[in-house]
């Protein structure tokens, strides 16, 4: 048959269509009486939009779905990290490895400066304000990703950028169902640190510091050597001799170990403060039905310890779900969910001496966790303990004074939420085509964060200990009332819908801070003496919206639609409150001309376009916190000497208004080869306007800055899915996926030519993530120095390039952006009989990191006792001119500020996840009413293919690193059973 049409019509069939049909005949062979074919319903699937569903093939918008199977078998904590690679056009960023951390996500570029690129949580059809990391994997049923104007546009400036629709699982006609799942695994690095020197190479190469830091027109060579060689073990230098008494000078003038000198500890720092973590999870659900009802229950538990020690993240969780139809008019459902969560998170995102992460990496073997005897034994104390060395005598740069292993255990880091959804609505069928539904919904979250420092030992000691506790509820609701009309008309259909909704946000927060604890091993603040400070302060956000829609279609192959939204915003001034948005759509099933069908090649060709607009109030202030009031004249309260006054915080904006997006969406969507190849190719341009910006001012006007309307940037960008499957047997079946996007950030207007902002230039024809860094230049060849470039102006006016060894008189340029070119990811799933496996490869193509966490142990020798990279051995010398590291000195040279040295490629892959089952034949069980028992392994982050080794290269949106928490490999081991 086919054979037949491809001889009548003269199609050219590619090399790959070749092997689908290749394999589809061999299939055939083996079951004659089967079509080896996707059922029609897997072309036409239901999928989940904006207050509603919608088929496919008929939808005029942008939507990816990512169903329950590829996320249930996920050892994830939180769901946001399981998207990345899943959905194209959707750059996911774990900024943390923190266990319950938030991946950062982005939908098609960046859509803002200084105002929320964040998209909108839709929970079972409602906006949720609740934590994400909530919310258990086990309990989804899909997640839809509305990316174009037509799919977001009802959520007004809720979706302006971009919508993550989470579907939670409902129960189903037919008996009680019981799931039950349990899985125990473990957690480590996902890539190893930055390589260091050991301590025979740290001794030798600072020894070569302190010496060419000595050296100079009064001091010799030869006394700078002799004068290193005394002072490398004393206060002037390391402040310690791991060689012991026998050798109290180990570096000869020479700058050479010793003969016999051999370092009698060895005590690698991470070996301590990080380890092999478990990981522990549980689910249960019940669920069942009747022609008239449905209940869906869930408990969950989970443990996940975190790699450094005394982190991690305990999650309980409940579910109930329930339908019922109460008359043949009327519907009522309720969806109740309560999720406690208990965070342990000791510092680990910043450049403070108490990161975790940070202590773990900068601090040598040399120097001991527990003090030692000059013959390099255990000083003991008088129980026979062993007794932590807090490393007084240790370097500032060597995190003088502290030692997190002794006092981590005895400090509190714990971050306590209790989240709390309730929805609930009624379905009113007036005709059947006329229905409306009144739905509410509540989310709380209650907040405590709890920050001890113990008063025993550590810099808590120096205080008696401290104590801080903070509590923040955020209260919000959301209600809504939808009317539809669903009708059809011969070959004539309408779909039109109608409504309201009004959103309230509330937000408490309170803070305070005691030292002086009399007593150890008491951590609340009554059981201290001296309160230090408290704070609070509250804020209400609301939002009355009018929503509208209208989707018709002829034949089943012309479709149109149109939609509009009008938001009232208490964030702007009441002039300019109300923002209008709107989206216009249409798409055209070509698949049902007949001229396509004559054909007999194509299973699903449907071409869509849409073109819209959605606003955008989230203003952010520089420290990335909410500014509610954006437009009102602000003050804060400032206490001189006991004296109440007021400060100008913000000067009043009257004037200030939405932020718009305009959104275009073209794409085309195809099925060939009996469904056996699905695709969607897609071109997007998103540009936004009247950007919410806060702009800088000048200090002496009281204030830092003032928030304004300013600029515009656009994002184009291609989109790219791939659905196979090669083979399909009675007992084999493998499915291969692949998505693509690309991505085309640029900034068209701007009030002012260009405005730096930190690292970055925000310019017109340029990226919001440009580096803007000094440019390296090597090292001086002749004496060591590093170089960087400088550009000066001749009396010609021509541009003059030079180089200089003074760090303050480099020029900053521009050095790339941080943003990829290509994301995107290969996911396959095999399963042949009882056995399953699957398979995720993400990866990401361009862009650059400013690694500035490696520059903290690429010190050139100013910061005496920090961990060296092993990169140092290639430093200058004066037999190794022709380097690119440039030569030790005690001296200041600032070698490590932010250049192009440290700008590294952010080009990766990472093998995601890899999962392997077997399910065991359920004649096994029948007698004791299994229906299902499933026992697998699978991992996260299992291989990391990358290029500057040490560096996690999942980093921030912006592409610096800033000290983070990496991402941990986790392996579990697990049994699902079904009742």
């Amino acid at each position: 048959m086919i054979g037949k049409n491809l001889i009548s019509y003269k199609i050219w069939i590619p090399p790959v269509a070749a092997f689908f049909l290749g394999i589809t005949s061999v299939s055939g062979q083996n079951s004659k009486s089967k079509k080896d074919t996707l059922k029609e319903k897997e072309i036409d699937e239901v999928v989940v939009v904006a207050y509603g569903k919608a088929k496919r093939t008929s939808y005029t918008g942008s939507v990816s779905t990512i169903s329950s199977d590829k996320i249930n078998n996920r050892p994830v904590t939180n769901i946001t990290k399981a998207l990345e690679g899943q959905v194209p056009g959707i750059q996911v960023t774990s900024s943390s490895g923190q266990p319950g951390a938030t991946s950062t996500i982005r939908i098609r570029g960046i859509g803002s400066i200084s105002a929320s690129s964040d998209p909108l949580y839709v929970v079972d059809g409602i906006p949720f304000d609740g934590n994400i990391n909530s919310i258990s994997p086990n309990d989804i049923e899909s997640i839809s990703v509305l990316k174009d104007a037509t799919a977001s546009a009802l959520y007004g400036s809720r979706g302006a950028n971009g919508i993550i629709i989470i579907t939670t699982k409902s129960g189903k006609k037919g008996e009680a169902r019981i799931n039950f799942n349990i899985s125990q695994g473990f957690s480590s690095r996902a890539v190893k640190d930055y390589e260091q020197v050991n301590t025979d190479q740290y001794f030798q190469l600072y020894w070569e510091a302190m010496r060419n830091g000595y050296q100079s027109g009064q001091i010799s060579a030869q006394q700078a050597a002799q004068m290193a060689t005394d002072n490398l073990t004393s206060g002037a230098g390391l402040s310690i001799n791991p060689y012991g008494a026998a050798y109290p000078k180990p570096i000869g003038t020479d700058g050479k170990l010793l003969p016999g000198a051999k370092a009698l500890w060895n005590d690698d720092w991470r070996d301590i403060l990080q380890r092999i973590a478990s990981r522990n999870q549980v689910d249960l659900d019940i669920s069942g039905g009747s022609d008239k009802s449905s209940y869906f229950f869930s408990l969950g538990y989970l443990d996940d310890k975190g790699m450094a020690i005394e982190s991690g993240f305990k999650r309980y969780n409940t579910r109930l779900k329930l339908n019922s139809e109460v008359k043949k008019w009327l519907n009522v459902g309720v969806n109740l969910s309560y999720t406690n969560s208990i965070q342990q998170a000791p510092q680990s995102s910043d450049s403070k001496s108490s990161n975790i992460i940070q202590a773990a990496r900068i601090v040598p073997s040399f120097y001991p966790y527990y003090e030692r005897n000059d013959d390099g034994s255990y000083v003991l104390d008088a129980a026979g303990n062993r007794i932590y060395d807090f490393g007084k005598y240790r370097p500032t740069s060597a995190l003088q004074n502290e030692n997190p292993a002794a006092t981590l255990p005895l400090d509190k880091n714990e971050n306590k939420e209790d989240n709390f959804s309730g929805k609930g609505f009624l379905d009113f069928t007036f005709l059947p085509e006329l229905k409306f539904r009144s739905s509410f919904s509540v989310d709380l979250v209650n907040y405590n964060g709890h920050y001890y420092s113990n008063p025993l030992i550590g810099q808590g000691s120096e205080t008696n200990g401290s104590v801080t506790r903070s509590n923040s509820r955020t209260l919000s609701y959301t209600t809504s009332n939808i009317l539809t009309f669903d009708k059809k008309f011969g070959k004539h259909h309408f779909n039109v819908l109608g409504g309201q909704e009004f959103y309230k946000y509330d937000y408490q927060t309170i803070s305070g801070t005691r030292t002086q604890f009399s007593l150890p091993y008491y951590y609340e603040p009554d059981a201290a003496a001296l309160l230090g400070s408290f704070s609070g302060n509250s804020d209400k956000v609301s939002l009355l919206s009018f929503l509208g829609k209208v989707e018709y279609d002829f034949n089943n192959t012309y479709f149109l639609s149109a939609s509009g939204r009008a938001d009232g915003s208490s964030r702007f001034s009441p002039g300019n409150r109300w923002g209008k948005f709107w989206s216009v759509g249409g798409s055209w099933k070509i698949s049902n001309e007949e001229f396509i069908k004559n054909l007999n090649f194509f299973n699903q060709l449907t071409l869509r376009a849409s073109y819209g607009g959605q606003g955008n109030d989230k203003l952010l202030q520089q420290n990335k916190t909410p500014l509610y009031y954006a437009y009102q004249e602000l003050y804060r309260f400032y206490n001189n000497l006991g004296e109440p006054g007021t400060v100008l915080e913000k000067a009043l904006t009257e004037n200030l208004k939405w932020e718009t997006n305009l959104n275009m969406n073209v794409g085309l969507e195809f099925a060939i080869l009996n469904n056996r190849v699905k695709g969607n190719i897609e071109y997007f341009q998103r540009k936004s306007q009247d950007l919410l910006f806060n702009m800088p001012v000048a200090p002496s006007l009281g204030i830092n800055d003032f928030p304004a309307n300013i600029g515009t940037i656009k994002n184009t960008g291609f989109e790219f899915s791939l659905f196979t499957t090669p083979i399909k047997t009675n007992d084999f079946q493998w499915n291969l996926d692949i998505n693509l996007s690309t991505l085309n950030n640029t900034i068209t207007k701007l009030p002012k030519g260009s405005i730096v902002s930190g690292t970055k230039l925000l310019r017109e024809g340029g990226s919001v993530y440009d580096f803007y860094i000094a440019e390296w230049a090597g090292v001086d060849p002749n004496n060591g120095n590093p170089l960087w470039k400088t550009y000066t102006t001749d009396a010609s006016g021509n541009t003059v390039e030079g180089t200089t060894s003074e760090f303050g008189k480099a020029v900053r340029t521009l050095q790339g952006s941080a943003l990829p070119k290509l994301t995107g990811g290969i996911s396959t799933s095999i399963s042949y009989k009882n056995f399953d496996f699957s398979g995720l490869l993400t990866f990401k193509i361009g862009g650059k990191v400013l690694d500035t966490d490696y520059t903290s142990i690429m010190h050139s020798g100013n910061s005496g006792g920090r961990a060296w990279s092993a990169e140092m051995l290639n430093r200058w010398t004066p037999e190794n001119r022709y380097t690119d590291v440039p030569a030790l000195t005690t001296t200041l040279t600032n070698w490590t500020g932010n250049s192009s040295r440290f700008l590294y490629s952010g080009t990766y892959a990472r093998l995601k996840n890899v999962s392997l089952g077997y399910t065991l034949p359920s004649d096994y069980f029948e007698k004791i009413g299994l229906k299902k028992f499933r026992i697998y392994i699978q991992a996260e982050n299992l291989l990391t293919f990358y290029k500057h080794k040490g560096m996690d290269p999942e980093q921030a949106l912006d592409g610096t690193t800033y000290y983070r928490y990496p991402a941990m490999r986790t392996i579990t081991f697990g049994l699902q059973a079904t009742l």
